[in-house]
């Protein structure tokens, strides 16, 4: 599935939520505004820009939204709560269910997982990273629907490798946060900081997770 059709997908998703009274000015609304926050951030953003985008006009905009901040919880709030979370929790289910033979193995795995994940839907995530900072309501969002849930399970994972000795005795916490700013950076460097430079995925990869067992590991 291209990004093309992965953000149509969600914004035809986000729709139905809305028990299929969006209109098609508003679609298109919503995917031009998808479009132009990814590419360039919410404050560097004009509705004018998002109208001219979606082939309507800036009055439009503000019939169905009457604010940009709107317009942007608009698109945010829902995918975060009915269509990110879940597929996230779902689409990692079955990283953090299986078994591992190792704890090298397990940080392989998650981070072959979030990397396609990204991959396939960065340019609505590049818009919650940008602004999850600044807004307190998606912070509240994100931890609800997805931070605590996700975090209980990794902090069984590490205890599991914890009671196996291939990782050093510190608090699940803060493991956690090393091995999440190191994956995180990672596929932010590529995805958003430096999406044109040439990589090699792979030893990328296993580059950071190097990294990772180096400050980890008990070996």
């Amino acid at each position: 599935m291209s990004q093309q059709d992965s953000v149509e997908q969600w914004i035809h998703e986000l729709a139905q939520l809305d028990d299929g009274k969006m209109t098609e000015k508003q679609f298109k609304i919503i995917e031009a505004a998808v479009e132009v926050f990814s590419e360039k951030g919410y404050a560097g953003s004009s509705t004018s820009e998002i109208a001219q985008r979606a082939g309507v006009a800036e009055g439009t905009i503000f019939r169905h939204y009457k604010t940009k901040k709107d317009l942007l919880l608009s698109i945010v709030s829902p995918m975060m709560s009915k269509l990110i979370a879940p597929f996230v929790l779902n689409n990692f289910k079955e990283v953090l269910e299986s078994n591992y033979p190792s704890f090298e193995d397990f940080l392989y795995a998650i981070m072959m997982n979030r990397l396609n994940f990204v991959r396939k839907h960065h340019k609505i995530i590049k818009i919650m990273l940008q602004e999850i900072p600044f807004q307190p309501h998606l912070q509240a969002e994100f931890k609800q629907q997805i931070g605590t849930q996700v975090f209980q399970r990794l902090s069984t994972i590490v205890e599991h490798f914890k009671s196996k000795g291939e990782i050093i005795e510190r608090p699940s916490q803060e493991l956690l946060r090393f091995m999440a700013s190191s994956m995180i950076g990672l596929l932010a460097t590529h995805f958003i900081l430096m999406p044109d430079q040439p990589w090699d995925e792979e030893q990328e990869i296993r580059d950071t997770i190097r990294l990772i067992m180096n400050g980890m590991s008990t070996k």
